[in-house]
């Protein structure tokens, strides 16, 4: 239904601008990197028992993304999958790390923390962390348990 609508409208379009349908139909592709060509990122999850757990992402991933994609065995993490409605997804970077991240943590991604287990000066929620290279050789800590916000 809506590809009949685009070349519809992309017809009349056209027909009253003089536009091709090779131009108008150009604005709708994207610009961005395809994924096959995206960086791959090393990223070490360390569980409370020491367990150290090296996979690798690729840039643009977030933290969540990288255990859904390596079937990493992580009880109940992610369990909103990446929605920021639970906390399932904290994680504890080391300081520096920690500094180093683009992005500072929205007000939403604070409330959940709020409600988090074992939450530290550094913790943050690995569905708002996305991968770039300069995050190559991450090491986070895995909390010993989780509190799923939603059942709160």
């Amino acid at each position: 239904m809506a590809l009949r609508q685009f070349i519809r409208c992309s017809s009349v379009l056209s027909s009253n601008l003089k536009f091709s349908r090779s131009q108008i139909s150009a604005r709708f592709f994207s610009n961005e990197q395809p994924a096959l060509d995206k960086k791959e990122i090393e990223v070490t999850f360390v569980r409370a028992n020491g367990e150290r757990i090296k996979v690798k992402g690729k840039t643009g991933d977030s933290l969540l993304d990288v255990v859904v994609n390596n079937s990493i065995d992580l009880d109940g993490f992610g369990a909103c999958e990446g929605t920021l409605t639970c906390s399932t997804c904290h994680l504890i970077f080391k300081p520096e790390d920690f500094n180093a991240l683009p992005e500072k943590p929205s007000d939403e991604e604070l409330d959940m923390l709020d409600l988090a287990y074992d939450i530290t000066d550094t913790s943050r929620l690995g569905c708002q962390i996305i991968l770039t290279e300069k995050l190559n050789g991450l090491e986070v800590k895995v909390p010993a348990t989780i509190n799923d916000a939603r059942s709160s």
